[in-house]
């Protein structure tokens, strides 16, 4: 979003969602700008503990007998006790959910601000905010 403020209102009105977008971000001089920004890292924080939660691998341990083949994908006890932690769900969410994003919309603001999940995720951030 930072991007396209530089952008004229001309070049941001070309596609209907850029515009819709546009004019949600930067209604009242650009006061949904900061609000936008925290209910993003509300959003972020939300898929950081759900995804943690969801790609827990927690085995269940009936004795002393656990060997390595007991892991899951036959890893090492080491790599088993790591995906235990909700580490590997926290990897993800950095990595995916919240810097490939932002990489992508600097690379190609008008391509990423014309499309329908940017309004959508822009209109939810705003609602958590």
């Amino acid at each position: 979003f930072f991007a396209v403020a530089k952008m004229s209102e001309e070049d941001r009105g070309k596609s209907s969602w850029a515009k819709r977008t546009s004019d949600v971000l930067f209604a009242d001089g650009g006061r949904n700008l900061p609000g936008f920004m925290v209910g993003r890292q509300m959003c972020v924080t939300l898929c950081f503990f759900i995804i943690a939660r969801v790609t827990t691998i927690k085995l269940n341990y009936d004795d002393d007998t656990n060997t390595l083949d007991d892991n899951i994908f036959n890893v090492s006890d080491g790599a088993q006790a790591f995906f235990e932690t909700g580490l590997l769900g926290a990897l993800i969410t950095t990595v995916v959910a919240s810097i490939m994003w932002q990489l992508v919309a600097s690379a190609f603001p008008m391509a990423f601000l014309s499309t329908p999940i940017t309004y959508i995720l822009l209109r939810w951030c705003l609602f958590l905010e």
